[in-house]
């Protein structure tokens, strides 16, 4: 039976990974980490750990500790900051991955990297601008025609996004977030939004299925009304977000290896425009490809143990347009007890000393 760590395992993309392996047709022994206490109790694994942030030094060492400990064989990330960590060193963890190359990954995290890539490969782009300082935003403002995106250059679910038409409401914003350097500018597009996700293998396409978002799940919450939470998916197969997601990807690189989700966003004449990958990580509803007929986590896996694949009868968009996914709360609750959360991070500082003990 194959062993497998998830990071992030109490968030609602990893659960939808776990859910999606469950229902594949081999067992697998699934063992989760979290760094939030409180959301560990929620990962359906088959043990579960507390681990640090991703940002601290010992991460790694304690990652390794539990590998070793539960001869974890695979490591799976659903978490953009983990992936990073975990991306860049790769090398130090005993355990096997399979992500996109280091260079890959820190260009489709980074949203101005990725928009530079784009425009040298001739993609359609949203007019975008680097806003060091108010000048640079005063620019962006006479450049822009119509409402101004703006938006952290890296993070995911909408990170640090608001729409505006006005230079003062974007300065205040923009204040408020000490975002002066790590802040973008661009032309607002649509709301119409698809995520084109796929698998590749050493340069090679294996899988791709496209999702259109039909809305954001609370979206009052979001000043920009970008919560980051797909409220209703569609399963739907458009040629042209086919041909540009593909080009998008290998602008950036030319032999993509492991997941790549492009998301793109319609503009005024009804043009796909790539606006980010979200690299190494399925998007947080891929569950519904698996309940659909499609367990892309699966597939994903096979790969990764360099395995035969369950058959593929259509590489690209296999899943019958119209398919819907409607979400809310992803979990139920959870009954636990103090004494059981504390456990966990009782057992993180034993962890911690036999490592200091340890040199």
């Amino acid at each position: 039976m194959k062993r497998i760590l998830v990071t992030g395992a109490g968030g609602s993309p990893a659960a939808n990974f776990t859910r999606s392996l469950r229902m594949a047709p081999e067992k697998f022994y699934l063992i989760g980490v979290d760094c939030n206490k409180y959301y560990l109790q929620r990962a359906e694994t088959d043990e579960k750990y507390l681990v640090l942030s991703a940002k601290e030094d010992d991460y790694v060492a304690v990652l390794n500790k539990i590998i070793d400990k539960t001869k974890a064989e695979f490591l799976h990330v659903q978490n953009d900051t983990e992936l990073y960590y975990i991306s860049k060193y790769r090398d130090k963890l005993n355990i096997k991955t399979f992500l996109p190359s280091h260079t890959t990954v820190e260009k489709c995290q980074n949203k101005l990297e990725s928009y530079r890539c784009w425009k040298e490969a001739g993609l359609r782009q949203p007019l975008t601008f680097n806003i060091n300082t108010p000048d640079d935003l005063k620019e962006a403002f006479k450049k822009i025609n119509g409402e101004v995106w703006i938006r952290e250059i890296s993070g995911a679910g909408g990170r640090g996004s608001l729409k505006t038409d006005s230079f003062e409401v974007a300065k205040t914003w923009i204040d408020f977030r000490k975002g002066w350097g790590v802040f973008t500018a661009a032309e607002c597009l649509k709301e119409q939004s698809t995520t084109w996700l796929s698998i590749w293998k050493d340069g090679e396409l294996i899988i791709a299925q496209e999702r259109k978002r039909l809305y954001w799940e609370l979206s009052k919450l979001a000043p920009s009304g970008i919560s980051g939470a797909t409220g209703t998916g569609v399963t739907v197969a458009d040629p042209l977000v086919n041909e540009i997601a593909q080009k998008a990807i290998l602008a950036i690189d030319k032999k993509p290896n492991g997941i790549f989700g492009v998301d793109l966003t319609y503009s005024g004449d009804a043009i796909p425009n790539p606006t980010e990958i979200n690299i190494g990580r399925f998007f947080t509803t891929h569950h519904f490809f698996t309940v659909a007929g499609l367990n892309i986590a699966y597939i994903f896996v096979k790969l990764a143990y360099g395995e035969e694949l369950p058959l593929i009868p259509k590489k690209i968009n296999p899943l019958r347009p119209g398919l819907a996914w409607i979400r809310g709360i992803d979990f139920l609750p959870v009954f636990t007890s103090v004494e059981e959360i504390d456990r966990h991070e009782t057992e993180l500082n034993k962890l911690r000393e036999e490592i200091k003990q340890n040199g």
